[in-house]
């Protein structure tokens, strides 16, 4: 028999609630979808390299990664990434591209009807 297990960090739990709640607030799915791949094990949640973001993503875009952003490869673009997690190579290498680097939190913050946001993972 399957054991139901939760969340153990406060951090995460609250998060996860914050982002719930923002998707009903501001009827915006994304952050409901970001919440629900939170929520499940940590072991399947998504690791990108900066090569990958290099490769998909536009000039100026949003990402959301909802694991975290590994610092493997270069990137040549100015985009504002959030992760729940950033290697210290990665937060340098977007920031040296001339791009952002934000938590989860704060990207609610500043777009809380989750619009032109592309989740990587």
């Amino acid at each position: 028999m399957g054991r139901k297990t939760t969340k153990t960090n406060p951090n995460l739990v609250g998060l996860i609630s914050k982002l719930k709640e923002a998707s009903r607030v501001n009827e915006a799915p994304v952050w409901r979808d970001i919440a629900l791949r939170l929520e499940g094990p940590s072991r399947n949640w998504a690791e990108v390299n900066i090569s990958r973001l290099d490769r998909y993503a536009s000039e100026n875009e949003t990402i959301v990664v909802p694991g975290k952003l590994l610092g493997s490869g270069e990137i040549g673009k100015k985009v504002t990434v959030a992760a729940y997690r950033f290697s210290g190579q990665a937060k340098d290498k977007i920031v040296n591209a001339g791009g952002k680097d934000l938590s989860i939190e704060e990207l609610v913050a500043k777009n809380p009807k989750g619009s032109k946001i592309r989740i990587m993972g």
